[in-house]
């Protein structure tokens, strides 16, 4: 890739406080890019904006409001948006005993014993309230994002979003039904929005990641990341670093034709 093709660009990134935001944040300012550090706690957003010598923009993804003032507020000051990523997420616990039981199930499954396996009641026990707040990060979060960077991208007939959405959305699992559902919406939405903006000259496209070491898995004991990395073709969760190559790669000049595709990052698992 172009070094310094990012030189000048403003680019917003949310929930880059830590994780893989932090990871793409590093990445677009190594090529030039002014960043603009978004995250809802505001000392880690701090924390990494002056990392990278960019500006923290403290709010909430699930504030519309709050989210467009925050992307006036970077357009005012700077005169310009050229990138926006929309990675703020968060991650359904771990939950101990609900894993020990898919994992008996599976053990019965593979012996031909279905009828002794049992209920996992991930989807009958969710609450309506960790439903909608699933979607409100994810889903409504990228909407807000898209919808606050076109009001400033279409008029210069320029821009790039790139939304993150998961390899869940792509292969949904059946202990995350919300964050299942709310990744694929994020899919869609990513198409449908590129289709319309494509003749203005904003590209829109997603990216998938498979299992990555970030602080979203961090209440995953042992036995558990062992055997979501056995299901990895490539033997191994991904680094951050590693998806941020690829966030970089749509950010910049180099991905010129791409928009409304999407990009599995998987070690194999899709």
């Amino acid at each position: 890739m172009t070094e310094g093709a990012l030189q000048d660009h403003v680019v917003v990134i949310t929930g880059a406080g830590s994780g893989l935001g932090a990871a793409f944040a590093h990445r677009l300012a190594a090529d030039g890019a002014h960043v603009v550090v978004n995250d809802v706690d505001g000392e880690a957003a701090d924390l990494v904006a002056n990392e990278v010598d960019g500006e923290a923009a403290p709010f909430d993804v699930t504030d519309s409001a709050a989210f467009d003032a925050a992307v006036d507020t970077v357009v005012g000051r700077h005169g310009r948006l050229d990138v926006v990523v929309n990675n703020a997420g968060i991650a359904p616990p771990f939950d101990r005993d609900r894993f020990d039981r898919t994992i008996a199930n599976e053990m019965l499954r593979m012996e031909g014993r279905i009828d002794e396996m049992q209920p996992v009641d991930q989807l009958v026990d969710l609450t309506d309230d960790e439903w909608h707040q699933m979607l409100r990060v994810h889903l409504d979060g990228t909407f807000f994002g898209t919808r606050a960077a076109l009001r400033h991208m279409q008029p210069r007939r320029s821009g790039v979003i790139v939304n993150i959405s998961s390899v869940l959305g792509l292969r949904p699992s059946p202990g995350a039904p919300h964050y299942s559902a709310a990744k694929a919406a994020i899919i869609a939405l990513t198409k449908s929005a590129a289709q319309e903006v494509a003749h203005l000259g904003i590209r829109i496209n997603a990216v998938c990641p498979g299992w990555v070491d970030t602080p979203l898995l961090s209440d995953f004991e042992d036995d558990a990341r062992a055997i979501i990395t056995s299901r990895v073709p490539i033997g191994r969760m991904a680094r951050a670093e590693e998806l941020a190559e690829l966030v970089r790669f749509l950010a910049g000049p180099e991905s010129s034709y791409s928009t409304g595709d999407v990009y599995p990052a998987s070690g194999g698992y899709v």
